[in-house]
Order: structure tokens, then C-alpha cells, then sequence
């Protein structure tokens, strides 16, 4: 039986390759369309430049998550987190499935350091329940980071039924791997590699991965395959390597 939901995770870098030498998103967008998922979760996803705009002459004309969806993804959802002089820019779900209801939750600790979590609820073939999806960016600061995920699982504590399906993907920034006992024990979640290998795969940087900051965790499905998208094309896009999964819905049963 074919996996019934194909999703991925990537910290597009606001559509340039590291260090900010080229601009990328074309090249994004035809990876993006390669790798073929069902529902993409993005982080820093420019919305607005005006620079950027003017400098470079291939700078699409639309925010970048509906570029980036266009004629794939039917649905897209947007949460400008970072808001300066000449644009912003935030997290951002696609889906092939409808978007039915999206919140973007500020969970910003830091007066410098702007953060929210994107939180979408998506109407999904083969579920029995809408599947709750939450894209996520957090904190460089480890204190800043538990706060937020805190943030979260109380958040999704007092509005998501505890046997609803859940999908939270993202740029954790979790180095000292905190995730665990704070996010995925409180709320029955598995991390895709971590139900695969033992643990999270190292995912930054993308020509050579240390660190396993990049997370995609479960809830409500069994996972059929988890891969890291490094190496070429991948390093060329941006500095975090891509995560994917196909998963299966778990039945009542073997909830």
C-alpha cells in the first residue's frame, strides 16, 4: 500500500544559497516539485523585500510561499513573523489539501528575536479527524526555545483533542536535543528519524550536516521512510538540508 501522506520540512534561507551569494528560489521551487510532497512546511520565507525586488530581475513578483505553490499546492498559509522597513518575513504550510483553519501564535521572548508558530488545520484524505500541522522556527537561546515550546504544547494542549493527528516540522535550533522531554513525551509525538535511527538526523549545515536542528515530529501515524536531502542540488538552495517522511495513519486500533 502506497503511504498515504507525503510531507516535508526546510529552512528556505529567504530564497538564497549560503552566505547569501545567489538567489534561489527557482531553483527551490523545481526541488520542491521533484521531491513532490503532500504538505511542505517552510521557514524563513520572505514575503516582502523591496531591495531584493529592485536588485535582482528574476525576484518573483508574489510573497514567495505563493510563488513557490503555485499550481501544486492548492492551499498556502502564510505567518509574517519578522517585520522591518522594506518587507518580513515568517513561516509558511503548502498543501495539497484544504487549509480549513490557520493561527500564527507570537511566541517571541526576545525583543531582537521575532518568532511565531504557524499552526493550520488541514482537511486530509484518509483521516478520520482534520490533521493539525504546526510549522516552527525557534529561538537561537536555549532558554527562549523551552518557553516556546511550552508555548506551543499548551496551546495544542487546551484546542487539539489528545487522539487528533499531528504534524509539528520546522527549524528547531535544538542542538542540546530538548525537543524530547518537553514537546514530543507532553504531546505522544514521534520524531521521524528518531523512530527510524534512535535519534534526530543531522540536518546543518547542508554541505556537511553536525547539527540536528531541522525536526519532523508525529503523532497518529507510523513512519514508512525519512530521508535528508543534502549534498547536490540541496547545498546550492540554503544552509539547512531538507526532511522528508511518508507516513501511514495509524488505525484506532493501534493508537
Amino acid at each position: 500500500m502506497e503511504p498515504t501522506l507525503h510531507i516535508a520540512t526546510h529552512n528556505i534561507h529567504k530564497g538564497f544559497s549560503q552566505f547569501n551569494r545567489r538567489m534561489v528560489v527557482h531553483d527551490l521551487r523545481e526541488r520542491l516539485r521533484e521531491l513532490d510532497p503532500d504538505i511542505v512546511f517552510l521557514q524563513e520565507v520572505q514575503g516582502l523585500h523591496i531591495g531584493h525586488a529592485e536588485r535582482h530581475e528574476q525576484w518573483p513578483e508574489e510573497p514567495q510561499h505563493e510563488f513557490l505553490a503555485a499550481d501544486v499546492w492548492q492551499s498556502a498559509a502564510y505567518g509574517r513573523n519578522v517585520i522591518y522597513d522594506h518587507g518580513h518575513h515568517g513561516n509558511a504550510i503548502l498543501s495539497r489539501f484544504p487549509i480549513i483553519a490557520e493561527h500564527n501564535q507570537d511566541v517571541t521572548h526576545l525583543r531582537f528575536e521575532r518568532r511565531g508558530l504557524l499552526h493550520c488545520v488541514v482537511e486530509a484524505p484518509k483521516l478520520d479527524s482534520p490533521l493539525h500541522c504546526v510549522c516552527v522556527h525557534l529561538s537561537l537561546f536555549g532558554r527562549s526555545r523551552l518557553r516556546q515550546m511550552d508555548a506551543l504544547a499548551k496551546r495544542l494542549e487546551g484546542l487539539v483533542p489528545p487522539d487528533a493527528p499531528l504534524i509539528i516540522a520546522g527549524d528547531f535550533n535544538d542542538w542540546r536535543n530538548r525537543a524530547h522531554d518537553r514537546l514530543a513525551d507532553r504531546l505522544g509525538l514521534v520524531e521521524v528519524f528518531a523512530g527510524v535511527i534512535g535519534r534526530p538526523s543531522r540536518s546543518y549545515p547542508s554541505t556537511l550536516p553536525m547539527l540536528r536542528l531541522d525536526r519532523i515530529y508525529t503523532r497518529g501515524f507510523s513512519i514508512e521512510r525519512a530521508e535528508v536531502h543534502l549534498g547536490e542540488p540541496w547545498a546550492r538552495i540554503s544552509d539547512h538540508a531538507a526532511l522528508s517522511a511518508h507516513l501511514m495513519p495509524l488505525t484506532p486500533a493501534d493508537r
